[in-house]
């Protein structure tokens, strides 16, 4: 998206908010001539400027980018894919540690049966 139309949907915010350079001015701790350079572009917004920006008209910054939600949603489900995957191989390196700790515990079993039977027969 261009530098401009963000600037654009800033103002079109900032005007329904009711809010002049001023009070942007005094929120971002700026002079109101510096914020007027940059809605009017003669100063470079800087993405911790829009982050501010957008606290102060209490939006979401992705407002002014005008991200697609889509895309929003896309990158989301891939990250629920993604920790799925993480937690399916979680469980499937648990469950094999598990199986390991069972046959393990089988084996001493079956090795005290055979002590106790063992001992039985030299007590009789």
């Amino acid at each position: 998206m261009e530098m401009e139309k963000i600037i654009e949907k800033i103002a079109q915010y900032r005007n329904r908010k009711g809010y002049t350079y001023e009070n942007m001015a005094h929120d971002l701790h700026i002079t109101p001539a510096a914020y007027r350079k940059i809605e009017t572009g003669e100063t470079k917004l800087t993405l911790e400027r829009l982050f501010k920006i957008a606290d102060i008209l209490e939006s979401p910054f992705t407002d002014f980018l005008d991200l697609e939600k889509d895309i929003l949603n896309q990158h989301n489900h891939d990250n629920e894919n993604v920790y799925q995957q993480k937690i399916d191989n979680f469980y499937q390196e648990n469950n094999e540690v598990y199986e390991k700790l069972i046959k393990a515990k089988d084996e001493q079993i079956q090795l005290l049966m055979e002590q106790i039977n063992f001992y039985k027969s030299r007590i009789k």
